[in-house]
């Protein structure tokens, strides 16, 4: 069995990792879970969270923010298709504030379902988002 397992995260924009970790902690959808080298075939959904990627054992973890999206787990590796990525490092932090601020007026004035259910969909990820970059996640 290989030490290693190939991982490739890719947003709409671009490829953002493609290595060989030791493993990879995914936020899915019913909780957090682990891929190491001979992991089982297996196909998640992505909830807003942090993707923690282990380049060995021991060693700290890369933390990459995502938004949401897909996880498959093969043979070959770990694939994540996001649907936007973001190192939590770089995340400006006023920014992000003013976004809020707009998600929660937008949920306050809204006057359908769909456009409430979009305004708390936002709000939560980028709740997420402002916590990754905090280090309260």
């Amino acid at each position: 069995m290989a030490d290693t397992v190939q991982f490739e995260l890719v947003s709409p924009e671009r490829l953002m990792v493609d290595k060989a970790v030791a493993m990879v902690v995914i936020p899915g959808m019913e909780g957090d879970f682990g891929v190491l080298p001979g992991h089982a075939p297996a196909i998640s959904t992505i909830r807003p969270g942090v993707i923690e990627v282990y380049e060995r054992d021991g060693a700290a973890p890369e933390r990459l923010f995502v938004r949401g999206g897909l996880a498959d787990v093969r043979a070959e590796g770990l694939i994540v298709l996001a649907e936007d990525a973001v190192d939590p490092a770089q995340v400006d932090m006023a920014d992000l504030d003013r976004e809020l601020l707009r998600a929660r007026d937008d949920l306050a004035n809204a006057d359908t379902d769909f456009d409430r259910d979009r305004a708390e969909t936002e709000i939560a990820w980028r709740e997420a988002l402002k916590a990754a970059a905090t280090g309260t996640a």
